[in-house]
């Protein structure tokens, strides 16, 4: 018989507004952690739980890398802060040139933002600046995927193809377009006939951060041939995507051509330190140079050098440990570990690349869960021991590359017993 543990109740209020959920029912004994080590989080209710999704796909080499802490130590004591505002620090150059040596193709210079959300706000303004150097101002609309998400800040969110509240909090999306990727790149043509002249930039994620969708490989193509046509910017997103989540250091590694930006962050630092970075091609600082042009952008905290310390930390251990071979035996896990849950009621069927995946749930009447249902799965699975995110009528898989058989088997355990739960208190109902 299984023992259904009782769903925890929650207590007094904390003083923290925690994000992205209500405050009333916040049960804080249970979702507040207190330690993390290794692929385990420990919490307040004394239980230690198996992390299923790396933070937030940003430990990729698990909580607690000694080598990259005693690289941002380092850092700390030798140079507590440094601005980049007109100006440049050792840590910065070398941070850069080791990011411009991990794609397969070339990129020109970096500039440093502190967050996914904020790095695409960036972008954005540096396609659009672009045009208007290239002698090109009408190019202001920025395309993204529908089910997209790359961030919360007003300009990411604007971008960003899920309902997030856009109407709700007033964001301006006259200069934004969403398209489909999964319809052969018909909604892609109809755009770029309708108004490929006024288009600045077509940003993609290789993966969809929400759901774990691969984007095909034919309608990347068909955005390389549209690009050749109407001369865009190719932005690849790969916030969630980069540093060994699906595959090499990026997954447009993999492109027929290069994108002319790709945006990275969470593993960059591996979850250390608010950062983002965006590796941008010569074809446009070649016009910036030209036009003797300063763009406009800056964050306090971008770049300071105990973040570059964990970058380099980061590169370093991934080297250390071989990433790659790392990458591959996770994902075989996940392979493994989803083909056992398929027979699994509710269970359907999976999404994603590598070490990024989502495994589909299904009501009792075979239509996608809700997501106050998805939501309710989550808590169970970590009432069971585990942490899993939650996605669009789904939950997402996404270990960190360090994962053993011993820690599959773990999440195996956990995931039956977190779905078992479920049905016992009809949330499939």
């Amino acid at each position: 018989m299984t023992v259904v543990p009782l769903l925890p109740t929650p207590r007094t209020q904390l003083p923290l507004w925690v994000p992205l959920t209500t405050q009333h029912d916040f049960a804080a004994d249970s979702f507040t952690a207190v330690k993390a080590d290794g692929v385990h989080v420990t919490f307040e209710d004394g239980q230690r739980r198996l992390c299923a999704k790396s933070g937030l796909w940003n430990a990729n080499l698990g909580y607690g890398n000694q080598r990259i802490a005693a690289n941002i130590s380092a850092e700390l004591q030798a140079a507590s802060y440094l601005p980049l505002f007109r100006s440049a620090h050792r840590q910065a150059i070398e941070a850069s040139a080791a990011l411009l040596g991990l794609p397969k193709h070339p990129f020109h210079r970096v500039v440093f933002s502190t967050s996914g959300g904020a790095a695409n706000d960036a972008v954005m303004k540096l396609a659009r600046q672009y045009f208007v150097l290239d002698g090109q101002p009408e190019r202001k609309l920025i395309v993204g995927l529908k089910g997209s998400y790359h961030g919360l800040t007003y300009g990411s969110q604007a971008l960003s193809g899920d309902e997030l509240g856009q109407a709700m909090y007033a964001v301006d999306q006259r200069n934004i377009r969403h398209i489909a990727f999964d319809d052969d790149g018909k909604e892609l043509t109809q755009l770029m006939n309708r108004e490929g002249h006024r288009i600045a930039a077509v940003i993609v994620e290789p993966v969809l951060g929400s759901g774990a969708e691969a984007v095909p490989d034919d309608f990347l193509q068909e955005v390389m041939k549209q690009r050749k046509q109407h001369g865009f910017l190719l932005v690849a997103d790969e916030v969630a995507t980069g540093f060994g989540r699906v595959g090499g250091w990026f997954a447009s590694d993999d492109w027929a051509e290069q994108p002319d930006v790709i945006i990275t962050s969470k593993g960059l630092t591996n979850g250390t330190s608010a950062c983002a970075a965006l590796l941008i091609s010569q074809r446009v600082t070649e016009t910036f140079d030209k036009n003797e042009a300063v763009f406009v952008h800056g964050e306090t905290q971008a770049g300071t050098p105990a973040t570059c310390a964990a970058i380099l930390g980061t590169i370093d251990e991934m080297r250390r440990l071989d990433f790659r071979t790392l990458n591959k035996d996770v994902a075989h896990g996940l392979d493994t570990l989803i083909a056992e849950l398929q027979d699994t009621k509710g269970v359907g069927n999976a999404s994603g690349r590598g070490c990024m995946r989502g495994l589909k749930l299904l009501s009792n009447n075979g239509l996608p869960l809700s997501a106050n249902s998805v939501l309710a799965v989550v808590k169970r699975i970590h009432l069971a021991g585990a942490m899993v995110q939650p996605g669009p009528g789904r939950i997402q898989l996404l270990p960190a590359l360090v994962y053993t058989e011993e820690n599959f088997e773990e999440l195996r355990a956990a995931l039956k017993a977190g779905l078992t739960m479920a049905h016992f208190d009809g949330v499939f109902a």
